[in-house]
């Protein structure tokens, strides 16, 4: 089992079995690791009940670490972004490192009408936004699976032009009848609307949360002032 001083077991009976980001700090005051959990007190806790490590270098992080802190957020989906923009600003020595860029996959946003949101390993100057790079696929699709729910995306790889849908070149698929789409292709929803969605994503990628769930917050009041409670019930269980 772990090494476990007086000030760390007393940390790990003060942490909360609620979601969040831990911390860990060698005895400089140096930060060399950051995590995210859905139950801080399970996963932190975890790292010192161990009589064996899945690799050496975790064995050798637990036994440098002095210190711990930690933030509590509302979701899980928080603790991922929060955790993401940590380890990108301090890029702790127990972390993936992140310098090699090419070899990290980044999000896109895609220069194109109603752009598509995805990721990628290559990076190509043609007008697209890259956000990243992210320390493991992983978190990526979890990312992209919460936008998708969250603004439902088109995910084909239609060319949406003004044109083309005026000259309805294309038929709504099934993601649009399980209500996974909107329906840009056929002009059942418009750039404006879309355009909406891709500034809410820009936001959550830069790490402004807070921005993203007063939008939410707003729109699901004003569905209620007028008597739209299904939509606004919608909008609460995202």
């Amino acid at each position: 089992m772990a090494h476990r001083t007086e000030q760390i077991e007393n940390i790990l009976k003060s942490l909360p079995d609620e979601p969040g980001i831990y911390q860990y700090f060698n005895s400089d005051g140096t930060l060399i690791y950051v995590g995210k959990a859905k139950n801080l007190k399970k996963r932190v806790t975890s790292y010192f009940s161990k009589e064996i490590f899945e690799n050496a270098k975790t064995k050798v992080m637990v036994k440098n670490i002095a210190d711990i802190k930690f933030i509590i957020t509302g979701t899980e989906y928080e603790a991922l972004l929060l955790e993401n923009n940590l380890i990108k600003k301090h890029q702790p020595r127990y972390n993936v490192s992140l310098k090699d860029d090419k070899t990290y996959p980044w999000i896109i946003i895609k220069n194109e009408p109603f752009p598509r949101v995805f990721y990628t390993r290559k990076k190509i100057k043609d007008g697209s936004e890259y956000y990243g790079p992210y320390p493991s696929v992983r978190m990526i699709h979890t990312l992209l699976d919460f936008f998708r729910q969250l603004y439902m995306l088109r995910n084909c790889n239609l060319s949406l032009t003004q044109e083309n849908i005026e000259k309805k070149k294309f038929k709504v698929c099934l993601e649009y009848h399980i209500k996974n789409c909107k329906g840009p292709c056929e002009g059942l929803q418009t750039s404006a609307d879309y355009d909406e969605a891709i500034a809410g994503i820009r936001e959550i990628l830069k790490g402004n949360i807070s921005s993203v769930i007063q939008h939410f917050n707003d729109q699901m009041k004003q569905h209620a002032a007028a008597y739209q409670f299904e939509q606004a019930q919608a909008l609460k269980t995202k």
